[in-house]
């Protein structure tokens, strides 16, 4: 209890910290985000009434403090881009996207990499080994974007198994979405496949020469009780670390596929925003990529703990 009160301490600073980074980040650098709405050629009056109306002529301070209590209260304000829209709403409508993809992603990830990791580490050496090191090597290398557009050509335009830019919203038809973004999530999950496999594989195979594991084969159990009653659980407490960075790449928006698939996630809307100037839609973005990550990290302690009675968290 008092690890898990510790760590909900440091989520909750870091979350501070951050916003008060990013908050005054985007005070202080050059630039008018009025001026950036209205257009150089607009009037120093019609600028200052736009300042007022979002508060930009306040103290960095007093804006900061207004902020952060409509933000512990859910409202961020009100985008400068999308005008009819308050921050929240607008991500409201990208949340459910950015999600959507995660999971799948990790699902194609999770059912792949984990039987081809131990497979890998089982006949490590022999020709099934071989295969699959070159295939993750191959895979590796290539960048996601390229994949998604080899993807696109294949069974967009060649094969027509889905529209090409014709993304639907989950709200609109969530089976149709779902269709669609399985060719995206693929293209998320086959590089990071091919890094959960050599996690997967290096990790058992530290596993295999330790003293536990000579005991589990003295007592007559086979090469795959040994390996998936034993040696498993163990091996997967250092992957467990990758696959959470993975998760929180995925969560705080895969910007390269969004735009090659015409997705309106997490990560197209914080880039449009940046250029913009739509500094409450980024100051939100930002806090939401910082909150993922924090509470990702947490729950990853949390689950070292549980997947492993020997950590201990002084």
């Amino acid at each position: 209890m008092k690890y898990v009160l510790k760590k909900f301490i440091t989520l909750v600073i870091t979350l501070f910290v951050i916003s008060v980074l990013t908050f005054t980040a985007f005070s202080v650098i050059p630039g008018d985000a009025a001026m950036s709405k209205l257009g150089i050629d607009a009037s120093p009056e019609a600028i200052a009434e736009l300042q007022e109306q979002y508060g930009l002529d306040k103290p960095i301070l007093e804006r900061y403090a207004d902020w952060a209590i409509h933000a512990l209260q859910g409202d961020f304000g009100q985008s400068f881009n999308y005008t009819r829209m308050t921050v929240s709403d607008l991500l409201a409508t990208r949340l459910p996207v950015t999600i959507i993809l995660a999971v799948m992603s990790m699902l194609i990830i999770i059912i792949i990499s984990l039987p081809l990791g131990m497979l890998s580490a089982k006949f490590s050496g022999k020709w099934p080994d071989v295969a699959i090191n070159t295939t993750t090597q191959v895979t590796m290398a290539i960048p996601s974007f390229f994949l998604g557009i080899i993807l696109t050509v294949i069974f967009g335009i060649g094969l027509k198994w889905f529209q090409v830019g014709g993304y639907v919203s989950p709200d609109k038809d969530f089976w149709g979405c779902i269709g669609y973004l399985i060719f995206p999530a693929i293209a998320v999950a086959i590089p990071k496949i091919a890094m959960v496999v050599k996690f997967v594989r290096n990790s058992v195979l530290s596993e295999i020469n330790k003293d536990y594991v000579r005991t589990a084969y003295s007592k007559g159990n086979d090469e795959n009780q040994v390996l998936y009653g034993h040696v498993l659980r163990n091996a997967l407490i250092p992957v467990i670390t990758f696959v959470a960075m993975v998760v929180a790449e995925i969560l705080t928006g895969s910007l390269v596929i969004e735009q090659v698939f015409n997705i309106p996630g997490m990560g197209r809307l914080l880039i449009t925003s940046i250029s913009n100037r739509d500094f409450p839609v980024v100051q939100a973005s930002v806090l939401y990529i910082t909150a993922v990550v924090v509470v990702i990290n947490f729950i990853v302690d949390i689950i070292y703990q549980l997947a492993d009675p020997r950590i201990r968290t002084s």
